[in-house]
């Protein structure tokens, strides 16, 4: 019975590795398909994330003023868990960007894309990545019991309840952080330094894990390899293995085995072997909603796919506009054919010559006609000469009788004498 339940364990054990709702990149690949991670959802602004086979890169070296997310789809169960972050930003010397890790509630409703400063009111906890006041980088840790909104905060850095300086562009390799949450402590740690930790901080079960980066106009490319959770315990146990919701769903399973005497003498013998059967209950649940989610991804992709199709249909033309012109063609064709046999029967050098003639003569008839017709309107529209003489001579007559005149009168009018 114990060798049943070592085999029922290791299957566990199998099905842990094949299958993660919480945790990314500790395989050789992030996804079997490369198009989305099992578990988690994957959005941008301004771009798509790529999906590569050992890394998600949420934002791109270029363009700039983009956004990117990814949210698992479960929220975390366990009061103490531990979680390992490892990622790399890269850019120009003067580039700039944010990187957040969100532990809220209703993370993908209520953050979305958003990052610190641009997030409205949230629930939970959040670990900011960023070259804070000119630094060379720093790390700082938030709370938000979901009554404050950060947007419309004046000062969203002094809600700073812990923080380390620590430079992480451009170093060439994944930077590796670490947090650790249990009843007695909250602690974070870069590269297996401690940034900050305190005991005042007790975070619900419940909330969502999701990683967010946005990028100015000259941005950094933030690259994330990996995201792992597991017990506090640090057994490499993956959180979801210990969710009490999971286990009372599977009861129903381990109820329909009570028909089974050797299930029945098995769980008898040991009490670990229901736990067994409860994970793998989970896992297939698990299993269960991710395919859901690829049917759900297949009938939205063949929707769109019968928009498109019927879009298609109403620009293409119709069977009786395609038969008109299937008929314009053959009687183009036909006189093609026509015209090629016929033209090499025929001498068109004499209508070429007979065609030249008759534009010559066209063009000498129009010039004599034209020039007959300049000199009669320009004959016709030229003012008279001798109405002019007659004029001119009148004019010096009238004025030669004016001056006559005028001497008579002075000669007749009296002398004075001074």
């Amino acid at each position: 019975m114990k060798t049943f339940a070592s085999l029922t364990l290791l299957a566990a054990g199998a099905a842990a590795q094949a299958i993660e709702g919480l945790s990314f990149g500790h395989e050789r690949t992030l996804s079997p398909d490369r198009y989305s991670i099992p578990g988690w959802k994957i959005s941008g602004e301004g771009h798509d994330p790529t999906l590569m086979s050992n890394k998600l890169i949420l934002t791109p070296p270029y363009p700039g003023n983009t956004r990117g997310a990814v949210w698992a789809q479960s929220p975390a169960t366990l009061p103490e868990w531990s979680a390992e972050f490892q990622f790399r930003a890269s850019g120009p010397e003067r580039a700039g960007g944010i990187l957040q890790l969100w532990y809220t509630k209703d993370g993908q409703v209520k953050v979305g894309t958003s990052s610190i400063y641009t997030v409205g009111q949230w629930d939970g906890f959040a670990l900011v990545i960023d070259t804070h006041s000119g630094r060379g980088g720093s790390i700082r840790g938030f709370l938000n019991d979901g009554t404050t909104d950060y947007k419309s905060h004046r000062s969203v850095d002094s809600l700073a309840f812990g923080h380390c300086d620590y430079a992480y562009r451009n170093l060439g390799r994944p930077s590796v952080v670490k947090l650790k949450h249990t009843n007695s402590i909250f602690e974070v740690t870069v590269d297996d330094r401690v940034c900050f930790s305190t005991n005042q901080v007790a975070l619900p079960t419940g909330n969502t894990f999701g990683i967010t980066a946005a990028t100015p106009e000259t941005p950094d490319s933030f690259e994330i390899f990996k995201f792992l959770l597991q017990s506090a315990a640090g057994q490499g146990i993956p959180a979801q293995q210990m969710n009490s919701q999971q286990q009372q769903q599977s009861q129903p399973i381990l109820n329909q085995n009570t028909g089974n005497p050797a299930a029945q003498q098995a769980q008898a013998a040991d009490p670990g072997t229901a736990a067994g059967f409860a994970d793998l209950s989970g896992r297939l649940q698990l299993t269960n909603k991710a395919v859901q989610n690829i049917l759900q991804d297949l009938r939205t992709q063949s929707q769109k796919s019968d928009s498109r199709h019927a879009e298609v249909q109403q620009k293409l033309a119709t069977k009786g506009e395609l038969a008109a012109m299937d008929a314009r063609l053959e009687r183009i064709e036909t006189a093609l054919q026509y015209l090629q046999r016929d033209m090499p029967g025929k001498d068109i050098r004499e209508s070429f010559n007979q065609l030249e003639k008759t534009l010559r003569s066209s063009h000498l008839s129009l010039s004599e006609n034209l020039q007959g017709h300049v000199f009669n309107v320009i004959t016709a529209s030229t003012p008279r000469m001798g109405f002019f003489i007659f004029l001119v001579l009148a004019f010096q007559l009238l004025l030669a009788v004016s001056y006559v005149i005028y001497k008579r009168r002075r000669a007749s009018m009296p002398k004075k004498f001074l």
